[in-house]
């Protein structure tokens, strides 16, 4: 049954957007869930709501929160009525709020997000984990997504689904990628396709799990871990590899965009495949990959992504280098000086990278975004990490 948040032209109240908080009788960390980001998305809120009801906070470790994203998009069921409520979290556009008078509908809704994060940020001292629960237009196993840093690895290796990391590189303003410059625990969450039931099921097993890896919840009185484990092994395919985005394309403004009928993420592609029209104009693969995200709906400009499974060597390769940290050495090559260090963000000249292979970057733990035709920002999660926070965790 899918959840609608009813508008109401009475007396009545816009519903809280915390609509679970949960302190429990115990001493614990802090998880903070948000459900309906894109309002067109509401198995994570029908999930949450779900699980949460059923929670005893006489035997909760910690906090828990619930939190809608767009919930005047909920209300019209639609991924957002002016722009995307998950692509303004950068610190430009946080910035300019502050000296704005008018504001369009989903920066009210993100000044509101805002306030409330920051109340959390300064209530407690306690491990922090940040979850945004989604859905895909296109038929999908659940996986989840993360920035690349150590901490987000560790903790999403707990799910028995696929990880995809690199997406920041190509997305511009996710709430979560702000989360992580903080130094926070933070991944995405997609469980299946919007109208699937499937996916309400995925994200339920997902928040049980996170529950229990979190130490909130400590009996089986809702469920064992390895019941919920095979729902989403059973909803992945038993798939649990680590993938890294290599390709996106981007709609652009007034492009006409229609992608192939019948496409699903995870699904092998080769060469010359046809995937799209742009224009008119048919897009085929670049790539022997596997497609990701292909768009099945009228909004957003994420065509499709291709991903590739990342060798298991380079993952403990880039492991160890980051804990060396020999990303110091990188300032030793011509064209790459530091940004900001504290923030670790490294400035490198395109003329000079460009003969650099991404591969090399992502070893380190930098990813891109350029700034201008000349240079661009590479950005390393693992320097502001809060690896303190979360060193006493079982799953660390």
């Amino acid at each position: 049954m899918q959840t609608t948040i009813k508008s109401h032209k009475e007396k009545q109240a816009t519903p809280k957007r915390v609509f679970h908080h949960l302190k429990g009788k115990y001493p614990g960390g802090t998880t903070v869930f948000f459900g309906g980001i894109h309002g067109n998305e509401y198995a994570g809120v029908d999930a949450l709501n779900k699980v949460l009801n059923k929670v005893d906070t006489q035997e909760l470790h910690g906090e828990i929160y619930a939190i809608y994203g767009n919930i005047k998009a909920l209300k019209k069921n639609k991924r957002f009525l002016k722009f995307d409520l998950n692509r303004i979290w950068t610190t430009d556009k946080l910035s300019a709020l502050e000296s704005k008078t008018d504001y369009e509908v989903e920066e009210m809704e993100q000044i509101e997000l805002f306030k409330i994060l920051k109340q959390i940020f300064e209530t407690t001292s306690a491990p922090k984990y940040f979850i945004d629960l989604h859905t895909t237009s296109s038929k999908s196993l659940p996986f989840i997504t993360i920035n690349d840093a150590m901490i987000n690895r560790k903790f999403s290796q707990c799910f028995p689904v696929p990880i995809v990391l690199g997406i920041e590189e190509y997305l511009e303003g996710p709430l979560l990628s702000y989360l992580n410059k903080l130094g926070y625990v933070s991944l995405g969450f997609e469980g299946g396709q919007h109208v699937d039931p499937q996916a309400i099921k995925s994200c339920e097993a997902f928040i049980h799990l996170t529950l229990r890896h979190t130490g909130h919840i400590r009996s089986d009185k809702l469920g064992t871990i390895d019941q919920f484990e095979k729902i989403l092994k059973d909803a992945s395919h038993n798939i649990s590899s680590i993938y890294e985005v290599i390709y996106k394309h981007h709609i652009q403004p007034k492009e006409l965009f229609v992608m192939e009928k019948g496409f699903e993420s995870f699904q092998n592609i080769k060469k010359g495949t046809f995937l799209a029209t742009s224009n008119g104009e048919k897009i085929y693969s670049e790539y022997n990959a596997k497609l990701f995200m292909p768009l099945y709906q009228n909004s957003g400009n994420d065509g499709f992504f291709i991903i590739r499974q990342i060798p298991r060597i380079f993952l403990k390769l880039s492991a160890f280098m980051r804990h060396i940290k020999a990303d110091s050495l990188l300032t030793a090559l011509p064209g790459i000086t530091w940004h900001n260090k504290q923030q670790g963000a490294l400035k490198a000249n395109l003329s000079v990278t460009r003969f650099m292979a991404k591969s090399i970057f992502h070893l380190f733990g930098y990813r891109n975004k350029q700034i201008d035709e000349t240079h661009s920002l590479l950005y390393n999660r693992e320097r502001v990490s809060k690896k303190e926070m979360y060193k006493n965790e079982k799953w660390y």
